[in-house]
């Protein structure tokens, strides 16, 4: 196969371990900074220029989407969809996944656990908020943030008044949610390719940090998932159309409590706390889906 990575950095551990993945296992894989991509659009004929030239040769992609370029990179990833080369993670799932809000209106649509969460157009009626999500601490997040960045652990109802009111008066979306205690902080990253969970670690905190975020400081070590965990993060990469997944979980008295579904998940630390080659299982997942695809076109030639 011809495999094109879409990153903006060669560097990255996870750009480079898919590259190496791939060509070890016979394939062709270049690097494409999907943000230097042209897109040429007319009746029948989606095209994708890079550096001068056409990308009309691949028949899978990988996409590597920053959150900070997700309306490009979509836009990049649906126009290899025109083209009909297979994608890892398909344009509309991964702008679904950026969403934080609409990704929890669909994993609570779908029955799955989720931590109480309250979302309101600026009000003023801090209180009440606390005390819907179960009082204080509560957790705020920004709408657009990512790898721990744009969330707070407001202590008390005093604090959480100023953090809320701090950021409606700049007119920032947040959405405030309930502080699962009995995390101790430490989360679980269940990797799902497929519909399988092919590896997962438990993420503890630094000392004096709730966020467990290996960017934050954040230790990595393997865990076993329970049955329920598993069936959790299977059904919410499945419910968000996710064929690759990171599927962040709090351990919780009432279950596993899903607080993100990301679509483009680092495997540095899944790999070093699993010693799990994810970078392969990834691969297998597109030599599988394009065969298959292969499969379908020529019985319809045939037909």
């Amino acid at each position: 196969m011809n495999i094109a990575i879409l990153s903006r950095n060669p560097g990255l551990y996870s750009t480079r371990r898919l590259k190496e993945a791939g060509e070890a296992r016979g394939h062709v894989v270049e690097i494409i900074d999907h943000m230097k991509c042209v897109l040429f659009i007319e009746k029948k004929n989606p095209v994708v220029l890079y550096q001068g030239r056409k990308l009309d040769y691949f028949d899978a992609i990988i996409p590597r989407i920053g959150a900070s370029v997700t309306f490009y990179g979509a836009a990049v990833v649906r126009q290899f969809e025109m083209m009909k080369v297979f994608t890892a993670i398909e344009s509309q799932a991964l702008i679904r996944s950026r969403d934080k809000l609409r990704c929890l209106q669909v994993l609570s649509r779908a029955g799955l656990g989720i931590p109480k969460t309250i979302f309101m157009d600026y009000s003023k009626d801090t209180e009440g908020i606390v005390e819907a999500v179960g009082g204080a601490p509560v957790v705020i997040k920004l709408l657009e943030g990512t790898q721990g960045l744009g969330v707070v652990l407001a202590e008390n109802k005093k604090a959480a008044k100023s953090v809320i009111e701090a950021f409606h008066g700049v007119k920032t979306r947040i959405i405030v949610q309930e502080f699962i205690k009995e995390a101790g902080g430490a989360d679980i990253r269940a990797f799902v390719v497929n519909g399988e969970v092919v590896g997962a670690m438990k993420r503890q905190a630094r000392e004096g940090e709730f966020r467990s975020n290996l960017h934050r400081g954040g230790k990595a070590t393997l865990i076993k998932l329970s049955r329920q965990e598993k069936h959790a993060a299977v059904m919410a990469a499945r419910k968000m159309g996710l064929g690759i997944a990171g599927v962040d979980m709090l351990p919780s008295k009432r279950g596993p409590m899903i607080i993100e579904v990301n679509s483009s998940p680092g495997l540095e630390g899944i790999e070093e706390a699993t010693n799990i080659d994810i970078a392969e299982k990834i691969i297998q997942y597109l030599e599988k889906n394009v065969k298959g695809t292969k499969k379908i076109q020529k019985d319809k030639v045939n037909a």
